[in-house]
């Protein structure tokens, strides 16, 4: 696995492979996250990349978050509640050398808190498949004032899905086993 476009491009993040085998991790493929971040900078959502806040949701390797820092992203912040995944990401923001673009949380994310901080633009979301947490993930992160209104989401999922309500879908995309439901956040009481 490797960062695929902008200022981060080429670079070789953690191996996943055998000696990883515990972590369960799933990272979403170098063709897939190609696809993924030319769609968002096609234009059809304006940009919603560059300047943004990004939340990671399901972190896992961080190859998403990561990703979008590279091309222009000012911040992110990882959630992530695997122990090996959480190594295995931190060994990622110390190869990019972002540790100062980055936040790394280890919680449950279908359990978060009410956040100060200022609220994702961009939202990452890429749970276990198959186990319905992406969800509970997103009320947990829409309650909290962890999304901004407006915000874009992507979730990353096995099938289409439908998400809670405050949240719309407005596109669709299925690359093989995988699917990714764009969405967005919508503006109280729109």
């Amino acid at each position: 696995m490797r960062i695929i476009g902008g200022r981060l491009r080429g670079l070789k993040l953690a191996n996943v492979g055998k000696r990883r085998a515990g972590s369960q991790l799933r990272p979403t493929t170098d063709r897939v996250r190609e696809s993924l971040f030319s769609l968002l900078l096609g234009g059809r959502f304006e940009d919603p990349v560059t300047g943004a806040r990004v939340l990671d949701l399901f972190a896992g390797t961080g190859a998403l978050g990561l990703e979008a820092l590279s091309r222009g992203a000012t911040f992110a912040t990882f959630v992530e509640n695997g122990r090996t995944a959480s190594k295995i990401l931190q060994e990622n923001i110390a190869r990019a050398k972002v540790e100062q673009e980055t936040r790394l949380l280890r919680r449950d994310v279908t359990r978060l808190e009410r956040t100060t901080a200022e609220p994702a633009t961009l939202v990452f979301l890429d749970p276990p498949f198959g186990r319905h947490l992406g969800r509970p993930a997103l009320i947990s992160a829409q309650s909290g004032g962890w999304i901004a209104d407006g915000a874009l989401i992507v979730w990353e999922e096995a099938d289409e899905m439908a998400p809670p309500q405050g949240i719309a879908r407005i596109d669709f995309r299925r690359y093989g086993d995988i699917c990714l439901n764009i969405c967005r956040m919508e503006a109280p009481g729109a």
